[in-house]
């Protein structure tokens, strides 16, 4: 993360709320080859007061072997992100910068069990359609008998409990108002620039 506190955010429903809006992280941890990343969406889950992130990979990954015993991973959820040029500033000897939106989960993993991985499959989906609107739902019932048991039999379900979980949201907080308005109407409509006016970091 960067180590500049103006960009982190101390909300967690903005954090969580990235989350929401960006699911597919990338997941990575040390395995018996090495340093190791897979990609996968994430589920947000309530766990007492904490939260849980739920998530799925082939059996045949890499990760999985590691995960299942156990390993430590660290999850990162990049969000937009965006250049940003010296001549949008009035000040001079600036210099070239990136502004850009992540949040970052680090924790054990734990397998879930079929129930929990079924379980996990049905709500990440309904998640995911819901954006479709006003397409009906896609359902596992939509699928022939036996087929949707017979893919499960090639992924496996994990559960992983942050005892870390940061956002960076860096929209250049660290400059004067005068010169973020300016990077913001550089930008026009990108998403980054619709951030800045959001600005949950001030």
């Amino acid at each position: 993360m960067h180590p500049a506190a103006p960009f982190r955010v101390a909300d967690a429903h903005v954090v969580l709320a990235h989350l929401a809006a960006h699911p597919l992280m990338a997941l990575f941890a040390v395995c018996e080859a090495g340093p190791r990343v897979a990609h996968a969406p994430v589920l947000v889950r309530r766990d007492g007061e904490g939260i849980a992130l739920d998530f799925h990979l082939s059996r045949n990954n890499a990760l999985t072997t590691a995960f299942a015993r156990g390993a430590m991973a660290l999850a990162v959820s990049q969000g937009p992100d965006a250049y940003v040029s010296p001549d949008w500033y009035a000040a001079a000897d600036q210099v070239p910068t990136w502004n850009y939106l992540t949040v970052e989960a680090e924790g054990e993993v734990a397998p879930l069990d079929e129930p929990g991985l079924v379980a996990l499959l049905d709500d990440l989906s309904a998640q995911e359609e819901a954006r479709l609107a006003p397409k009906t739902p896609w359902t596992r019932q939509k699928m022939s008998p036996g087929r949707f048991e017979a893919m499960l039999a090639g992924i496996q379900g994990f559960r992983l409990q942050p005892h870390r979980l940061e956002a960076t949201f860096k929209l250049s907080q660290n400059k004067p108002v005068d010169e973020r308005a300016r990077v913001a109407s550089a930008l026009g409509d990108h998403p980054i620039a619709q951030a800045m006016g959001r600005n949950p970091t001030d």
